[in-house]
C-alpha cells in the first residue's frame, strides 16, 4: 500500500549558488557520505541538488511534519547503480508512526534542472 509520494525539482545553478553563499549549508544538509564520490572526490552540484531534492521530496512523501532533519535521510546508491534511502531518527520515527516499511526513488537531472521523486509504501 502507498502511504505517501513525494516529488521536488530544484534549479542546479540556483542551488550551487546557495552552496557558495552559504557556509556549512552543504554540512548541514548531507551526511559526509553523500557529499564525496567513491573515491573520494567531492560530488557534484548536479548530484547534490538531486539529493536536495530527493529529501524535500521524501518529507512531502511523510505529510511534511514539522522538525524533520535533513541529515536523518541519506541518499546512496547501490552498487548497481539504483538510488536508495537510509533513515534514521526524525525521519525514521514520523516513517514508522505512518508505517512505513520500504521506499522507492528516483533521481535526475537534467537541461539545469535535478528532480527526485519518493515513494514511500507500507
Amino acid at each position: 500500500m502507498i502511504i505517501g509520494v513525494g516529488i521536488d525539482v530544484a534549479e542546479i545553478d540556483r542551488f550551487g549558488e546557495s552552496l557558495r553563499r552559504t557556509p556549512h549549508l552543504a554540512d548541514r544538509l548531507f551526511v559526509p557520505d553523500e557529499l564525496l564520490l567513491p573515491g573520494g572526490e567531492r560530488r557534484g552540484t548536479a548530484s547534490l541538488a538531486a539529493r536536495f531534492a530527493a529529501k524535500e521530496a521524501l518529507a512531502k512523501a511523510l505529510g511534511a511534519p514539522a522538525g524533520l532533519r535533513w541529515t536523518d535521510a541519506e541518499v546512496y546508491v547501490e552498487e548497481s547503480g539504483r538510488p536508495r534511502l537510509r533513515v534514521t531518527g526524525t525521519v525514521a520515527a514520523r516513517a514508522a508512526e505512518l508505517g512505513v516499511r520500504s521506499w522507492h526513488i528516483s533521481l535526475s537531472h537534467d537541461a539545469g534542472v535535478a528532480s527526485a521523486v519518493v515513494i514511500a509504501e507500507g
